[in-house]
């Protein structure tokens, strides 16, 4: 008897056959971010892609927890975007949290994977600990501080970037890439 997944199942077949992996990204910390409150912040960090879903499939953005009055906030948090399409820029836009009004923005960034993924495609194995694999670098068509260095570490392939936030008067934000395979998605 052949096993078969049900149409009740929490993943619509449709996606699994368009889903190329998993981008978990890892937000490190912020900054020097903007001050929104009187002499602080309360950042949060939310992360979406254009035309994709999350892993939830039922969130659209994925965010951060709120840390409190903190304009270099530690988050080490990992948030986790489904990949169907790697052409799109992922979009990056850190808030302050206000408890009685609008929260407040503090900034925005985008960054492009697809050097992430072409880097991926390469299918490495067996290289030293912080190969470097590809490196990009700043420009005035992406939000990079400083040279982003893709590096092969303990079998995987990562990439970390520092991204300048724009629309605001300061702010960074470092983050790193990381993927995913997951069985029964398309892969790359």
């Amino acid at each position: 008897m052949e096993n078969s997944q049900s149409d009740s199942s929490s993943t619509p077949k449709s996606l699994m056959e368009n889903l190329l992996g998993l981008l978990r990204v890892r937000v490190k910390r912020g900054v020097n971010l903007a001050v929104r409150d009187v002499r602080s912040s309360d950042p949060y960090v939310v992360i979406k892609m254009s035309n994709q879903v999350s892993l939830s499939l039922l969130n659209f953005k994925l965010k951060t927890r709120v840390i409190k009055k903190d304009v270099n906030p530690e988050w080490n948090e990992d948030l986790t975007l489904s990949i169907t399409n790697p052409n799109l820029p992922v979009s990056l836009t850190v808030y302050d949290h206000d408890t009685f009004s609008k929260d407040d923005k503090m900034g925005d960034a985008e960054f492009e994977i697809l050097p992430f993924i072409e880097a991926l495609r390469m299918n490495l194995t067996g290289l030293p600990t912080g190969t470097v694999v590809t490196r990009i670098q700043p420009s005035d068509h992406n939000c990079l501080v400083d040279e982003s260095c893709i590096t092969y570490s303990n079998g995987k392939v990562i990439q970390d970037m520092i991204l300048r936030l724009r629309n605001v008067e300061c702010g960074e934000v470092e983050i790193q890439l990381h993927w995913i395979d997951l069985p029964g998605s398309k892969g790359l």
